[in-house]
């Protein structure tokens, strides 16, 4: 299996690593359109540091800001947990599994999948939450 690196992940974990990537993305753009200060804050301009650091004045984060933020921390932290401790890795043995899991980190980048559903539209993992 090492040789060709052909990896048959099962839908369920296929899935997993889909969602982990969106939400991943999801939260880094929300974040990227938030204030860069969770609370209110005046700006910022120190120019005669080591690192100029400039920025305006910050409103802070509503309370939506905030959960949503949080939601969706909460929703990586549990599909890290669920793509990192599948039951799949269990039955490859080391180099394997490190060939696999970045195989399986990187497969969004080149939009191709291995296994019999992947891309079948498969459901993500069910997590109670």
């Amino acid at each position: 299996m090492a040789a060709t690196e052909d990896f048959e992940f099962p839908s369920d974990l296929l899935a997993g690593q889909e969602e982990l990537h969106q939400v991943r993305a999801e939260l880094l753009a929300l974040l990227k359109r938030l204030p860069w200060s969770v609370d209110p804050r005046d700006a910022v301009s120190d120019t005669q540091g080591w690192r100029a650091l400039e920025r305006p004045a910050s409103p802070g984060w509503s309370d939506d800001e905030q959960a949503e933020v949080e939601k969706l921390r909460r929703r990586e932290l549990e599909l890290a947990v669920f793509v990192t401790c599948h039951r799949y890795w269990s039955d490859l043995p080391g180099p394997d599994a490190v060939r696999a899991r970045a195989r399986l980190k990187h497969m969004h980048d080149t939009g191709t999948g291995t296994g019999a559903d992947a891309g079948a539209g498969a459901e993500g993992p069910q997590t109670s939450g």
